[in-house]
């Protein structure tokens, strides 16, 4: 895939973000706050960090994407058909009964999709088995991306997982969280305080790196990054905002699990379409 420059690949995000408000307004249900929050994340994987064939989804040669926080699908659906996975026009399936593209990732029903998730905390351990099964069939040059909630950190199963990544030093693991300070309840701090992140995952022998996750060209860097650190795994705290691009949307937690109507999406439509008022849109 050719290339993008990065004022192209933050137009591929809008235009992603554009595409996960028609889905979830059409779906009547789904998680608006973390797949827009996403969406310069998922935007800098598939169109310039991660080695993989939309034509292909099977490539023995691919990295490997697992989402643990399965919820904020919607994000991933709308940036493989930018890609060229599938047409755009199946986005309009989503949630609905028979389709392709379900409420959390199911790996049989979509090529391109490494993981089945529902459950949270999982995604971080399925990542690890696939590292392992890597370096025992010596693709040294593969890599493991995932991306995981910080909600979703309150799960124990992700602590046992990063000490495993830690005692067998799986360098060829990147885990991507999505530190956007909100679950399905309320604020993390006040749900079950995270904070000092950074430290706790310091301490579990993983090498961190802290950025501003909706900054498109510092993603790319972080994981350019990653890929020189060769004594352990790494792991990427990306702050994002939640409901990124949609003002009445930002920060606020209602929208963790909540789809906008039609009158609601047609302002966060105009919003997106004009860059917040930035440029004329042409459907105006």
């Amino acid at each position: 895939m050719q290339k993008l420059t990065i004022k192209e690949l933050e137009l591929k995000a809008d235009q992603i973000r554009q595409d996960i408000i028609k889905m979830l307004e059409n779906a009547g249900s789904g998680h608006s706050a973390g797949s827009l929050g996403q969406a310069d994340i998922f935007t800098a994987l598939y169109f310039d960090v991660m080695k993989h064939d939309p034509k292909k989804p099977d490539w023995p040669e691919r990295d490997i994407l697992i989402q643990s926080n399965g919820h904020t699908v919607p994000v991933r659906y709308a940036t493989m058909a930018n890609a060229g996975y599938f047409d755009r026009k199946e986005l309009m399936t989503l949630r609905k009964l028979g389709s392709r593209l379900q409420g959390h990732p199911e790996r049989t029903k979509l090529p391109g999709l490494e993981s089945t998730s529902g459950p949270l905390g999982c995604g971080l351990s399925q990542a690890c088995g696939v590292a392992l099964a890597m370096r025992m069939n010596k693709q040294l040059h593969r890599w493991v991306y995932v991306t995981v909630g910080d909600g979703e950190l309150d799960e124990g199963n992700n602590w046992e997982a990063m000490m495993l990544a830690s005692k067998y030093h799986l360098n060829n693991v990147v885990a991507i969280v999505d530190r956007n300070n909100i679950q399905i309840d309320g604020p993390t701090e006040v749900v079950m305080p995270l904070e000092d992140l950074k430290a706790k995952w310091e301490a579990f022998g993983w090498h961190v790196i802290e950025i501003d996750g909706n900054n498109i060209e510092a993603v790319i860097d972080a994981c350019e990054m990653a890929h020189a650190i060769v004594e352990k795994p790494v792991c990427i705290i990306a702050h994002t905002v939640p409901g990124k691009g949609v003002d009445f949307m930002e920060y606020d937690f209602h929208w963790h699990g909540a789809p906008p109507n039609h009158e609601q999406a047609k302002i966060a439509l105009k919003e997106l379409r004009t860059l917040a008022g930035k440029i004329k849109s042409e459907a105006d």
